[in-house]
């Protein structure tokens, strides 16, 4: 017989490569393609496309429709989106502009009013109040504005993919602005005003370039996800506390009450509710604001928030002339701004950077809170962008978003201005009636501009209650969102740190709140990891086997004795939180109660759902494995490599270098390597009897003659491990008799007499456990069986081949490889001696399911598929016999193998 070739046939097929994904087709049905030279501009809607986004385009409602300029329409900067329009439009093409900038006009004349109101409300306040800072809420006013723009037009000229978005300052900086100008004024004095003004208008400039840079790097590195794994309930608690901060300073704005005298005492209590004069200030703003809150919970139109408040100062002035009021003792009394600066230029901020008056010492000491704003400002864009993609069913890309946020704040420190970002509100709200192109976003930078030239003295017209309104509308609104709205939708542990974050920084400043939080969160995060359970199964080896295909009666043994291994399956990070319910849990397993009834000879713990170890953790494994040797029982760590953090947590402590430690990859071989362990003691016992009693009883001689028939075994096999006495100790006793029961009862004597009686030696040895192997019955078998003696790497078949028979396996291994999905990793499966291979398929006919190759030299026995239906019709009493011990073979062989594809998940 010739020997088989070391290759197959029928190699495995490679994998096709995808096909290139289709151009789109133009609406007379020809092929369209896209080109640096292509027209963009054609009609209206191929010019909304521009305007729209980059990369994506949209139609009116805001749905994503196929890119219509391809991806070099993604321009990250204001000069490539520039070069771009110019390099694609024509002339007769941009006659459509008009026609955007006409349906535009509503959107931009609502984030124009947005814009005043929010340039009034919170840049009036980006200064404190009082002291050195007294008359710069116009600075702040035209501040705000030059940040508006700068983002606006960063966003416009396609940094941002939503065509509309609209750029402002970030409103929860204010808090830490007036913490930084508070800071810089204690520590170089008050008797030194132009340094203390030059010192903090540097530190907002430098929150911007800090803001600007972080924000770049995340979007470059794409690391923007990143941002998303931090404690959603650590930014509500930090959001809540700047909605208490906005009341608090609604209070002061209305009452000109200075932010170092507000404090939670009584004094302040009477200052603010028993002063008829300070509460007829605030109390009307606060109502305003509540008002405005009841009437937008019923009606949800979005012109009702601007035209609410263009009617407020309408009715003001309305009674101011009915009563005939003077204009300039109502601004004495605090009921309007009192805008000493009003004449002063937009540009006026500037006049106060001055290097050298800077004081460089103070700046360095309010780096701690600058890194604090600087967290802080980090989390919105990450959050406010999916949220804002939802609501406008709009696909972007969060890391080109933060890249944007990046070059508007960068180039707003670079103009000395605030931090800036993309508005959520603002956004939707222009979006919803006609801003949705680049078009709006352009016009609306300009009649920001207009605003910005016109100054600031038109403030001084505006009454106080107005901003201290809105500034109440919008703490209102936090405190709502942190408090009201997060009641049912979070554990009692988070709901008490967002509240306990809140009174943290009510009653000292945001930096330590911040911490607080993470300290807090820190806290609970080891008390919840510590009650979750790092044990996901614990159980005996008989629950599980090997894919290892073995003879019935090794099988039946293995079964039996793995009542000694013990499984333990962990989850999760093992820390010290974690870790000692694990090691309370080994160490019931060998207490004297427990230990009586099922002695442990292996403990195998599978940690390829642990996610990593600690130091304290790996101790622990260290404690365990002491007093685990101390009963001669083996722990077997699976699931990792040495090179794996896990692995190189446990071999820091040299757990893994220890006597009595073995470590596998995967579960699998650990339970063959155990299960080969058993087998070996049985046969090892088998020699040691005959030595010790003789060859002169006939029953020794037989059980002696067993040895030879022990297979060999797959894997890793090691040392004899089972060092125990044969025979005298409670586990070797019970090994002894389960082989007696199961291996010695299903060897037939007659076998063991006939060495030579092939092929029917190897049909006892597959089928003795299955039912009766009659020599007679069985004789004309040999007849269709063809043997073949296979070298190492042999490839008998491929996945997916046409069977051409089957196959006993006289000696060697075999190996299948089963390959299900594509991102799976495969099953494995040995076949030793006295198995079968190829079974199911040869009889169903059908295509094989696995690859099988040679792993170790073997000898087989081939049943061909022709020489199959031809003993059915010869010897058709043999044919049902036989397939009936074919199929009972099989059908324990797949379920071992689907209970082994069970325990992965």
């Amino acid at each position: 017989m010739a020997t088989p070739t070391q290759e197959h046939p029928n190699p495995i097929p490679r994998r096709r490569a995808a096909p290139p994904p289709s151009q789109p087709v133009s609406p007379n049905g020809a092929q369209r393609r896209y080109s640096e030279r292509s027209h963009l501009l054609g009609d209206l809607e191929a010019l909304r496309t521009i305007y729209t986004t980059n990369g994506h385009a949209t139609t009116t409602n805001g749905h994503v429709q196929p890119d219509a300029v391809g991806k070099r329409t993604s321009k990250g900067t204001v000069a490539g989106w520039g070069r771009h329009i110019l390099k694609r439009a024509h002339a007769d093409e941009l006659k459509h502009i008009p026609a955007l900038a006409v349906k535009s006009l509503p959107a931009v004349v609502l984030g124009t009013l947005l814009n005043i109101l929010d340039g009034i409300s919170y840049g009036m306040i980006a200064f404190p109040a009082a002291g050195v800072f007294t008359g710069l809420g116009g600075v702040g006013v035209s501040m705000f504005f030059v940040s508006a723009i700068i983002s606006q037009l960063v966003y416009s000229s396609g940094g941002s993919g939503f065509a509309g978005a609209n750029g402002s300052m970030m409103i929860e900086v204010v808090p830490f602005f007036h913490i930084l100008a508070n800071d810089i004024a204690s520590q170089i004095g008050e008797d030194h005003p132009h340094e203390i003004i030059a010192t903090t208008i540097v530190a907002f400039a430098l929150s911007s370039l800090l803001t600007g840079l972080t924000f770049f790097l995340l979007g470059a590195l794409r690391l923007g996800s990143l941002i998303g794994f931090f404690p959603r309930h650590i930014l509500v608690g930090c959001i809540g506390g700047v909605g208490v901060f906005l009341i608090i300073t609604g209070l002061t704005v209305s009452t000109r009450l200075d932010d170092d005298e507000f404090a939670l005492s009584f004094e302040t209590f009477k200052y603010l509710c028993l002063n008829l004069h300070n509460l007829s200030l605030w109390l009307p703003a606060f109502a305003l604001a509540v008002i405005l809150r009841v009437i937008t919970h019923r009606y949800h139109h979005q012109l009702i928030f601007p035209l609410y408040f263009i009617a407020i100062p309408i009715v003001f002035y309305v009674v101011v002339a009915a009563a005939r009021l003077n204009l300039g003792k109502l601004r004495e009394t605090g009921w309007l701004f009192d805008m000493d600066t009003a004449d002063d230029p937009w540009y006026r901020f500037y006049s106060f950077y001055d290097f050298g008056a800077t004081r460089w010492s103070a700046l360095w000491a309010t780096l701690p809170t600058q890194f604090a704003l600087l967290f802080f400002n980090i989390l919105h864009p990450p959050l406010n962008v999916p949220a804002l993609a939802v609501s406008l069913n709009h696909d972007v890309n969060t890391d080109k978003e933060l890249v944007a946020h990046g070059y508007s704040n960068l180039l707003a420190g670079v103009f000395g201005t605030v931090p800036n970002y993309l508005v959520y509100v603002n956004t939707l709200l222009f979006y919803r009636v006609g801003g949705d192109n680049r078009v709006a976003g352009f016009l609306l930078a300009g009649a920001t501009a207009v605003l910005l030239f016109v100054g600031t003295g038109p403030i001084a017209y505006i009454p106080v209650m107005v901003v201290g309104a809105l500034i109440f509308v919008l703490g209102i609104d936090l405190v709502k969102e942190a408090l009201w709205d997060t009641r049912h939708r979070v554990n009692r542990s988070e709901y008490v740190t967002i509240l306990s974050i809140m009174v943290c920084m009510t009653i000292w400043d945001f930096v330590m709140g911040v911490l607080f939080g993470i300290i807090v969160s820190c806290i609970f995060f080891v008390v919840q990891s510590s009650r979750r359970q790092s044990i996901r199964a614990l159980h005996t080896g008989e629950t599980v086997m090997s894919t290892v295909r073995r003879p019935g009666s090794h099988r039946a043994y293995i079964r039996e004795v793995s009542k000694q291994t013990t499984v333990m399956r962990l989850q999760g990070f093992l820390f010290f939180g974690t870790i000692a319910h694990v090691e309370e849990t080994m160490r019931a397993l060998v207490q004297d109660a427990y230990w009586q009834d099922s002695p442990t000879r292996f403990l195998v713990l599978d940690l390829a759902l642990v996610a990593g170890v600690d130091m304290s953790a790996a101790e622990a494994f260290v404690r365990i494995q002491r007093f685990l040797s101390a009963k001669e029982v083996v722990l077997v760590f699976c699931g990792f490599e040495p090179e794996a953090p896990v692995g190189r947590a446990l071999t820091s402590v040299d757990l893994l270098e220890m006597e009595g430690v073995e470590l596998f990859s995967t579960f699998n071989d650990a339970l063959e390597w155990t299960e080969n362990a058993y087998l070996r003691a049985w046969f090892d016992s088998q020699k040691v009897e005959s030595r010790t009693v003789g060859m002169s009883v006939p029953m020794r001689h037989a059980r002696q003659r067993i040895d030879p028939a022990c297979p060999a075994l797959p894997g890793r096999q090691g040392g004899i491990i089972l060092r125990d006495d044969f025979g005298t100790t409670p586990r070797m006793s019970r090994l002894l008799e389960a082989g007696w029961e199961t291996i010695a009862r299903d060897t037939s004597p007659e076998m063991a007499v006939n060495e030579d009686a092939e092929p029917f030696a190897t049909l006892v040895k597959t089928f003795a456990s299955y039912g009766e192997v009659d020599r007679e019955l069985f004789r004309p078998l040999a007849a269709y069986l063809e043997r073949m003696a296979l070298p190492e790497g042999y490839v008998l078949w491929t996945q997916d081949d046409e069977p051409d028979g089957l196959y006993l396996i006289e000696s060697g291994v075999l190996r299948a490889v089963y390959h299900f999905a594509a991102h799976t990793p495969d099953t494995e499966e040995s076949m030793v001696a006295g198995t079968l291979a190829g079974e199911l398929s040869a009889l169903s006919e059908t295509a094989r399911n696995a690859t099988c190759i040679v792993e170790r030299p073997a000898v087989v026995w081939k049943l061909g598929v022709a020489a199959l239906r031809r003993m059915e019709t010869e010897h058709p009493e043999l044919a049902r016999t036989f397939t009936r011990l074919l199929l009972k073979a099989a059908k324990l062989d797949y379920d071992i193998l689907l209970s082994s594809l069970a325990t992965r998940q």
